[in-house]
């Protein structure tokens, strides 16, 4: 079992709370330096990968997860899912020249790049879209709610109270330590009342505080290498009793293969095919693990 990517369940046994754990360090970082994103790109794509197995976490069901989130802003989308348990691929497009502008503004006002001004600044206005296709089944569930807030953690909460779903909150913390970005997150939700519960007073101040201890936690803290989450959730939560339950690896795995590549050429026009030939080959590159496939254009083998 990986010791830096993994999902960590755990429960608070004094109060009617559970969460997660999301640590993830070299399937991250791989991922990143292989496709060379500028750094706020990096950084929205690394939460949104920790956001998308938090997430999926929760959800007992075989399938895939998907969060997608499109906007305006030089940030055009950025797109992560997930194969349960817990095999993850991301990937972004952007507009390179308006990345750089932006960061040249920022840096114009002096104002450091951090989660709670990536919004505004890369994203834009636009749309966070929950997509869940079950193994089996041809109906697929779908979530949408307006990018809001400052941060992609915002727009997520905001989708919890809009949906009057779990209520569901969030601190997470992502960086680069050591030469090598790293993301780490804390979930924690608030498990329904049973009918005719006389505690709801009590169950709401164990949330409230529960929410205070959780944000204590310190970006340091949360993505340092020498503190395990398990000692982590320790301090914040010794009072309420933690109890962790068995981990998840957490592994990078795009499902991109050359038959799939060969069905997309095969469904464009024939202009589209002729435009995508070049020095007598075709030449496609998976956007979310880099991978090229040069094929022949005529009998689409591998060249």
């Amino acid at each position: 079992m990986s010791s830096e990517n993994f999902i960590l369940p755990f429960q608070l046994e004094q109060s009617n709370l559970r969460g997660r754990v999301v640590t993830v360090t070299s399937v991250l970082n791989d991922m990143l330096v292989a496709h060379d994103y500028p750094k706020p790109v990096s950084h929205l794509v690394a939460e949104s990968m920790t956001l998308s197995l938090a997430l999926t976490s929760m959800l007992k069901f075989e399938g895939i997860f998907t969060l997608q989130t499109q906007g305006d802003g030089p940030v055009k989308m950025l797109v992560t899912d997930v194969v349960s348990p817990a095999k993850v691929r991301s990937c972004a497009s952007f507009d390179e020249k308006r990345v750089a502008h932006a960061r040249e503004q920022l840096a114009a006002m002096a104002v450091p790049e951090t989660s709670q001004n990536h919004l505004a600044q890369y994203l834009g206005k636009g749309y966070l879209a929950f997509t869940i296709d079950r193994a089996g089944e041809e109906e697929r569930y779908q979530g949408i709610v307006e990018l809001n807030g400052a941060s992609l953690v915002d727009c997520v909460q905001d989708y919890f109270r809009q949906s009057e779903q779990i209520e569901t909150a969030f601190r997470m913390a992502v960086g680069v330590r050591d030469n090598k970005w790293c993301a780490t997150a804390i979930m924690l939700q608030k498990m329904p009342e049973e009918e005719n519960e006389p505690l709801g007073n009590t169950h709401e101040d164990d949330w409230r505080r529960a929410m205070i201890l959780m944000q204590s936690a310190t970006d340091d803290e949360l993505l340092a290498e020498n503190l395990k989450p398990q000692d982590l959730l320790f301090r914040l939560f010794h009072e309420d009793g933690v109890r962790v339950y068995e981990t998840t690896e957490i592994r990078h795995e795009c499902r991109c293969d050359v038959e799939r590549v060969r069905n997309i050429v095969r469904s464009l026009p024939e202009e589209d095919q002729a435009y995508i030939i070049k020095d007598g080959r075709i030449e496609m590159q998976c956007e979310f693990c880099s991978k090229v496939y040069k094929l022949h254009p005529d009998t689409l083998d591998v060249i």
